[in-house]
């Protein structure tokens, strides 16, 4: 199989907005789409019944799932003087309950012949990196909009790609998977401190130099810590599942649940603090004064303060030198975290790895003078009209040089 690719997860992709009929089965009494402009997804076949994966996705809350199926059918092929129409059906779930009007529908169909159907709603950040890793180039209105993921490297994987992939449940497999467990021999089926781990990523790409281009140091120290991560998941994750989960032979399902929880907890946990230990050393290797966790007021403790604790609260020191700058992963909603963190710097900065935030969201932090700094690769993933307001994790380094020179 080859790796890397999106179309190894992907044959194509349809994507269109709701209409009031289409989000409201109890209006029109349907649960269907007109299937014409799916037909070269979908092919000719009448009458076909296929696995779907529902899930809807949303900014404020985590996704739900449910598995259905739905049905591709010629509604006209009782009429053979009459040419086909094709049309989609889809069954009532939970999913289907929430959808309104103006929700963006994406199906996507997979190579095993099955449909991963994907609600979100409009102008969403969801959606904005759900377009970006369909590669599509309009936004979606009332009619269906349709791409065949091409079997070539125009589908290549980058890290937004994954991380997408990773939001509607899906892990990419790893690339290089030898020399990752070369790399990871020392740890066997045990999982370093973070900061170790962090560090190992780093020291494993002896040819990454932070002083030449502080945006793909830091993408390289991040993607090769994640691979390694997900590595080494999936190598105590499979000795866990051998061991089985039976307490005096009788099944152990409170330990099924718990041992889930505890893959999930760290992943998340894992991927802020990676990123905290990857930034510190670039900070360092390029020379700056900076503390990490430095009070500020109210017991708010800023991720990075520059150039520190002393100079925060040394009211002779000049509050247009400080700089602070808050690390996450993923903003979601809570980046509004970050605006009380330091009173003395009305002007913040925010540094995540999160692709394609939605333009209502970048609009309320621009008005709120919270300035997002992004590695310069995942620039692309946002609309060319936020593009010009993005910093790059180069130029925030310029910027505190500046200051503290």
């Amino acid at each position: 199989m080859r790796r890397g690719l999106l179309s190894d997860y992907f044959e194509g992709v349809a994507v269109k907005r709701l209409s009031a009929v289409e989000a409201d089965p109890e209006r029109s009494h349907q649960h269907e789409f007109q299937g014409g402009h799916i037909r070269k997804l979908m092919g000719d076949d009448d009458r076909l019944k296929f696995p779907a994966r529902f899930i809807w996705l949303s900014d404020e809350q985590e996704g739900i799932t449910e598995d259905s199926v739905v049905s591709w059918y010629d509604s006209r092929r009782k009429q053979p003087h009459r040419s086909a129409e094709y049309r989609l059906y889809y069954y009532e779930n939970s999913i289907t309950a929430l959808m309104s009007e103006g929700d963006t529908f994406f199906l996507a169909m997979r190579p095993d012949g099955s449909a991963l159907i994907i609600i979100t709603r409009k102008d969403s950040t969801i959606q904005s990196q759900l377009i970006y890793l369909f590669g599509l180039d309009e936004q979606p209105d009332l009619t269906f909009r349709v791409k065949e993921i091409p079997e070539d490297q125009s589908s290549r994987l980058d890290f937004a790609a994954r991380y997408i992939l990773d939001e509607i449940g899906i892990d990419a497999e790893e690339p290089e998977s030898e020399k990752l467990d070369m790399i990871l021999e020392q740890f066997g089926s045990v999982f370093p401190a973070t900061a170790e781990f962090s560090k190992l990523a780093r020291d494993s790409l002896k040819d990454v130099d932070v002083r030449d281009n502080a945006d793909a140091a830091l993408m390289a120290w991040i993607e090769r810590e994640e691979l390694l991560f997900r590595r080494l998941e999936r190598r105590v994750v499979a000795d866990r599942l051998r061991a089985g989960f039976l307490a005096d032979a009788v099944p152990d399902v409170d330990g099924f649940i718990a041992f889930s929880l505890s893959v999930q907890n760290r992943r998340k946990s894992r991927a802020g603090k990676s990123l905290e230990h990857h930034v510190a050393a670039l900070f360092s290797a390029r020379k700056l004064k900076f503390e990490r966790g430095a009070e500020t007021e109210h017991r708010n403790k800023p991720d990075f303060l520059f150039p520190g604790h002393a100079a925060y609260h040394d009211e002779a020191f000049k509050s247009e030198n400080l700089t602070m700058l808050g690390s996450k992963s993923t903003c979601k909603d809570r980046w509004r975290q970050v605006l009380s963190e330091a009173q003395r710097i009305p002007h913040k900065h925010l540094l995540t790895l999160e692709p394609g935030i939605s333009e209502n969201q970048t609009d309320e932090m621009k008005a709120k003078q919270l300035q997002l700094v992004l590695p310069a690769s995942l620039h692309t993933t946002y609309r060319e009209a936020q593009r010009s307001w993005l910093m790059n994790v180069e130029d925030f380094v310029k910027v505190v040089q500046a200051k503290q020179s």
